[in-house]
């Protein structure tokens, strides 16, 4: 380890900062990638404790023990899903990822096969779109609850639509194929016509699923963000209408510090590494898409209160605003792709994007080339190979560092 006491959320001073070669990142991904074939793109994914065949039926349906059943499955640090009945699967998210990923890998190297294996992952979400809704949707494979509310397997969430409609903007830039646009269109469709909006004066918040309204800042933006960028594309002002008030409810509910809470309900008062990322990033792309920089003093201020709040000097990922525990891969993964899209403005980060590489394959990835789920402390690591949440988050974090280089 680089330093054990970071694990006690100290920010130490570490002597000769370690950062991530361009040939270290190149060997990381082609291990990543290895594994990634060897395993069919299939893993487990960190809230898929509902499907544990063996004792799923002991929940007797209720919320309690439902809960009980996936967050043990997430949390326990040795991988019980082999033993319980869960099965590796494909991930829509995932696939996603997967596809950006070897997009940029593509722009990086000029390899011609990664277009093969980006398009054969994004006509596989085109097969694998949730049914009976008014547009393209996605959501998990698995059955989930959360903390507000239970979601049967293949009821779509703004948060998987929205990241899978970005790939497919992606994939029409990349490949100016309009039939990838169109998938993007129709997603927008399902964003405006099926998922409820929480009013507040001259902003919305845009709801997380169909039917209810909860409403959650990572998964506001991230709607907002898709709908501005396919305004971009198409002119269709009320997809850029929609996304400017939805941007400003969380514009208007940033935190004095620079902070923006999970969600404004009482029992979602926390804040997080990767999901201040992901509005950050929304910001970047809305301002981006529609050239309205009404929310830039909101967003620059997010972003220099998450690059001095979440990271300690050796690259290591904090989790909470408060402590470093659990490390956890997707908040290596999400920082790395933050700064890389922050680079323009702030060129300076791509030391602590390498940092937070070299940090991350060191300690996170085993010799086999998978990433490791969590580590709560030097000794105790939660090692199994999650799908979106590690394998495919990585390896798009990585191409785009890699590409940066």
């Amino acid at each position: 380890m680089v330093s054990t006491t970071a694990f006690a959320g100290k920010k130490v001073n570490v002597e000769g900062i370690a950062r991530a070669s361009k040939t270290e990142i190149s060997n990381s991904i082609c291990l990543l990638s290895e594994w990634l074939e060897k395993n069919d793109y299939r893993g487990y994914d960190t809230f898929d404790g509902l499907s544990a065949k063996y004792i799923r039926p002991l929940t007797f349906k209720t919320k309690l023990l439902r809960t009980v059943l996936q967050q043990g499955v997430r949390r326990f640090p040795i991988n019980l899903r082999p033993l319980l009945g869960v099965p590796k699967s494909r991930s829509t998210k995932g696939m996603a990822y997967l596809a950006k990923g070897f997009m940029r890998l593509q722009q990086a190297t000029g390899d011609k096969s990664l277009e093969d294996k980006a398009e054969s992952a994004l006509e596989w979400l085109i097969e694998h779109k949730s049914k009976g809704y008014s547009g393209a949707c996605w959501g998990n494979h698995f059955d989930y609850q959360s903390r507000t509310f239970y979601l049967p397997k293949g009821v779509p969430t703004i948060v998987w639509t929205s990241l899978i409609g970005h790939a497919f903007l992606d994939a029409y830039e990349h490949f100016q194929k309009d039939s990838y646009l169109q998938v993007a269109i129709s997603a927008c469709e399902h964003i405006m016509q099926d998922l409820d909006r929480f009013v507040e004066g001259d902003a919305l918040c845009l709801s997380y699923i169909p039917a209810e309204n909860k409403s959650v800042h990572n998964s506001n933006t991230l709607g907002a963000s898709f709908l501005a960028r396919t305004y971009a594309y198409t002119g269709t002002e009320a997809y850029q209408m929609l996304a400017q008030k939805a941007m400003r409810y969380t514009a208007k509910h940033q935190r004095a510090d620079g902070s923006w809470y999970y969600g404004e309900a009482a029992n979602l008062h926390w804040v997080d590494n990767f999901h201040t990322g992901y509005v950050l990033d929304c910001f970047k792309y809305y301002q981006k898409a529609t050239g309205d920089d009404q929310f830039d003093e909101r967003m620059n201020t997010g972003y220099r209160y998450w690059k001095k709040t979440f990271f300690l000097l050796d690259g290591t990922p904090r989790y909470y605003d408060y402590k470093t525990l659990p490390i956890d891969i997707q908040c290596s993964s999400q920082a790395i792709d933050t700064l890389v899209l922050f680079n323009d403005q702030d060129p300076e980060n791509l030391a602590l994007a390498l940092n937070i590489a070299k940090w991350t394959i060191e300690n996170m990835q085993d010799r086999t080339g998978y990433f490791y789920y969590r580590r709560y402390s030097p000794w105790i690591v939660n090692k199994t190979p999650t799908l979106h949440w590690g394998q495919a988050t990585m390896l798009c974090s990585l191409a785009g560092l890699y590409k940066l280089l």
